[in-house]
């Protein structure tokens, strides 16, 4: 996830296939979510910068600690090669991962295999793999996934979940890695450095879950031309990961019959590795948030803490709805995110500002929202 923008891929529509069947409803029963984590990748630099954060009623705490008290089960955090601001790094992550595992909350890897954003629409190379040929960037692919998962077991805090790759829709390291369009190098080059970091994650945490994850939460006809080409190709991983902001990805009803589909038809469980909504329209710097106009918003869902709780309790109710069990559970995309001069979307650029502290479960004043123990808590009893 970054500003969000999406693959056209010469249009989406030359990739749907039909979706069959009615979206299913949503659980009635009390089933628990195994995973109710949180993407914290911008809490080391914001904490470097002075961000504090409080408890619901204003006091001041370490925010690891607020996470693990609210029920937080695991915390997502990406991995760059070599960012321009040196974050999101095997050095900045290792102090976090010790921390989180004091704490008890496990460990959920991302590997971007950029030197920044990956999404969709942004999969560059990391400068230093820029020459590198696609023998080359396969083994430049194990090595880097096996370094950073292989640190983190060595000082006693293993990684549980893996993504190989972030929001891959249109493939990565591109253009070799690309598998649409006639600049890329195909489904063949993509799969070949997928089995490189899957293969390197088993060989350094063999117990470790490992998944793959495109944008594609309420859209059935480019999640199954994902996989099934991925699938054809021998590719062996375990969790099927999705985004799924209502505001790009569709209703509620279409992300569940996705899902519900997805997890039938490859027989495998499925996991929503992002979603988010506002507590508020406005914004606390002078950059525009990704969300700021009413016309933005999900029909009962308001930009207030309540309906941000709300959002929470529905994604929380869809996955619980997955037929078979198969739905592990959800994470917030960067919670933790609150505005702090410096820590803006751009790497290289420290003058940048941050588009989502109005999606952050922390308020304009540290606190944290409501959503946040609901995203912990519901959901989270047997």
């Amino acid at each position: 996830m970054r500003r969000r923008s999406v693959l056209t891929a010469a249009g989406a529509a030359a990739l749907a296939v039909p979706v069959f069947g009615a979206a299913p409803a949503f659980a009635g029963e009390r089933r628990r979510l195994e995973i109710r984590g949180m993407d914290i990748s911008s809490l080391p630099k914001d904490e470097a910068l002075g961000a504090v954060y409080r408890r619901a009623d204003g006091r001041r705490d370490d925010p690891v600690c607020i996470l693990a008290d609210a029920g937080i089960t695991h915390a997502r955090l990406k991995v760059w090669v070599n960012p321009a601001d040196g974050y999101n790094t095997k050095k900045r992550i290792l102090p976090l991962a010790r921390r989180l595992r004091r704490a008890g909350i496990g460990i959920w890897v991302d590997f971007h295999y950029s030197d920044t954003w990956a999404d969709p629409a942004h999969q560059s190379k990391p400068a230093a793999w820029a020459d590198l040929d696609v023998a080359g960037l396969t083994r430049a692919v194990y090595d880097h996934t096996a370094d950073v998962l292989g640190a983190l077991r060595r000082q006693g805090t293993p990684a549980d979940l893996v993504q190989i790759g972030n929001e891959i829709n249109g493939g990565l390291l591109w253009p070799t890695g690309k598998n649409w369009g006639d600049d890329g190098g195909g489904w063949g080059n993509l799969t070949t450095f997928l089995k490189a970091g899957l293969s390197a994650a088993r060989d350094t945490t063999p117990r470790i879950r490992t998944m793959l994850h495109i944008a594609s939460g309420g859209d059935n006809g480019t999640s199954r031309w994902w996989y099934d080409n991925v699938v054809a190709d021998g590719v062996d991983f375990d969790i099927i990961a999705q985004s799924y902001y209502p505001f790009w990805h569709g209703t509620p009803a279409a992300a569940a019959a996705n899902l519900a589909d997805l997890a039938a038809r490859y027989d495998k469980p499925v996991l929503i590795a992002e979603t988010a909504y506002p507590f508020t329209l406005e914004s606390e710097d002078a950059t525009n948030d990704i969300l700021y106009d009413p016309s933005q918003l999900t029909e009962g869902y308001p930009a207030t803490p309540a309906g941000q709780a709300d959002w929470i309790r529905t994604v929380a109710d869809l996955m619980a709805g997955v037929p078979g069990g198969k739905g592990l559970g959800y994470c917030y995309w960067e919670g933790v995110w609150t505005y702090r001069k410096g820590d803006g979307w751009d790497p290289t650029d420290p003058t940048s500002g941050n588009a989502w502290e109005n999606l952050a479960l922390f308020d304009f004043r540290d606190r944290a929202l409501p959503g946040l123990r609901t995203l912990g808590r519901y959901r989270g009893d047997a």
